[in-house]
């Protein structure tokens, strides 16, 4: 089982990105998928994450401006950034809790990191 990030990028401030993330392997079951970020020299932080029956949840600091998605069809979960500021710029993670094929048990899988730079 792995995770695939892609999206990131440069944009100035008030642009918009979107960030995409792919569950694949022997998967029996995804349950919440989540986004983190981390900045230079500071810690790991909970963007957003959704449920498999689709309920979000956000930080404070990114409500209104973030949405998070998924199709479960295609174990996806997806970040729509608008109104980026330059204070979002970071490494965007995801993060799902994934039971694969053959396993009683679920586990946290994370991807990839994806730069996200919000600079004029």
């Amino acid at each position: 089982v792995q995770l695939q990030a892609s999206g990131g990028g440069s944009v100035q401030p008030g642009g918009s990105l979107r960030l995409s993330c792919a569950a694949s392997g022997s998967i029996s079951w995804v349950d919440v998928m989540s986004w983190y970020r981390q900045a230079p020299g500071k810690q790991r932080e909970l963007v957003a994450h959704i449920t498999n029956g689709g309920s979000p949840n956000y930080a404070d600091s990114v409500k209104g401006r973030f949405t998070v998605s998924r199709d479960n069809a295609k174990n996806t979960v997806y970040l729509q950034m608008i109104s980026l500021k330059p204070e979002d710029t970071a490494v965007y993670y995801c993060n799902a809790e994934i039971r694969p094929i053959n396993s009683l048990w679920s586990y946290t899988y994370w991807g990839q990191g994806t730069q996200v730079t919000v600079s004029s």
